[in-house]
């Protein structure tokens, strides 16, 4: 397992520049034909486009929904994932007593949000199988970490003979929890004092819907996306 790489301190001009210079962290999976690059949308996309277009890679989106406590939605009891995967913390249901009928009405209305999103992006192709293939998961940032555990958890299941996490950007002690989950972590920049992702940015401009597709279409990352 790798631990984590940074500890700089100068950012990125946006998420292609990031990706492109994650890309160079990446090196050993370059030209191989069973890498299939992850990006979380929507900002994980454009950074794992670049990435994939560094790599000579395969790219697809993989969606993950949190479920929120039904009184306090900002609090994670789990997520669900791409695939049909669904992953929950049980000590916080257990702890707050979450009626497990509550569960599965979050389950049911994140469902369905996220096959809603997969389908905008998507739109009638496929998700890539999985099965065997070293699965990169992207995204543009790591804060709490939350969203990406469940992400990297989803994806383990989907049988990738390995699992890499790849981020621009994190705090070291969360990034650190990921070492016990995925079998290699990679993150250049790793700041003691992490503030938040966009402040690594010099444009950190969301990413639109509009993007997402056209770049899981294959447009080429930096081109127009209209």
């Amino acid at each position: 397992m790798t631990e984590p790489t940074g500890g700089g301190t100068v950012g990125y001009a946006d998420r292609f520049d990031a990706g492109r210079r994650l890309a160079e962290y990446l090196s050993a999976y370059v030209g191989r034909r069973d890498v299939t690059v992850l990006g979380l949308p929507r900002g994980g996309v454009a950074v794992a486009a670049a990435v994939a277009s560094r790599l000579g890679a395969d790219l697809d989106v993989f969606c993950v929904r949190k479920l929120g406590v039904p009184w306090h939605r900002e609090l994670a009891m789990g997520a669900v994932a791409s695939g049909g995967v669904r992953v929950l913390n049980r000590d916080v249901v257990e702890q707050l007593g979450i009626d497990p009928e509550a569960v599965e009405r979050a389950t049911a209305d994140e469902a369905a949000e996220l096959t809603r999103r997969e389908r905008i992006y998507r739109g009638d192709r496929p998700a890539l199988d999985l099965a065997g293939r070293v699965a990169i998961l992207v995204d543009d940032g790591i804060a709490t970490g939350a969203t990406a555990r469940a992400a990297v958890t989803a994806v383990r299941r989907l049988g990738p003979s390995q699992v890499v996490l790849a981020v621009p950007v994190a705090p070291p002690d969360t990034l650190q929890t990921f070492t016990e989950i995925a079998d290699e972590v990679i993150c250049p920049l790793t700041p003691d004092i992490f503030e938040a992702v966009g402040r690594w940015y010099q444009n950190f401009a969301p990413t639109t819907d509009t993007e997402v597709r056209a770049l899981l279409a294959g447009v080429p990352p930096d081109e127009p996306c209209s």
